[in-house]
């Protein structure tokens, strides 16, 4: 994706709300079945992450390998992926 995309889509994704957020379990097979379902849905998610920044930057790398969405951009423990929908 180059960065006029990602530049877009951080705008959009400035308004929304976090989906799914992870929390002490750390990132769970239910967590990720929860974040394929709103990935389906949404295709543009904030997942709130609540861990130390080395842990946060390892379930972000999880996160998109497992689920195949692109990292847009990561503030805090906000991060914001994106996985294309070829259905809608």
């Amino acid at each position: 994706m180059n960065a006029a995309n990602k530049k877009k889509l951080r705008a959009e994704a400035h308004s929304l709300k976090p989906v799914v957020m992870i929390g002490q379990s750390g990132l769970t097979d239910a967590v990720l079945a929860e974040l394929e379902l709103a990935l389906n849905t949404h295709e543009l998610l904030k997942v709130k992450i609540r861990a130390e920044r080395e842990d946060r930057k390892l379930i972000t790398e999880k996160i998109c390998a497992n689920s195949g969405a692109e990292l847009i951009q990561s503030i805090g423990q906000i991060a914001v992926i994106y996985r294309l929908n070829p259905n809608k």
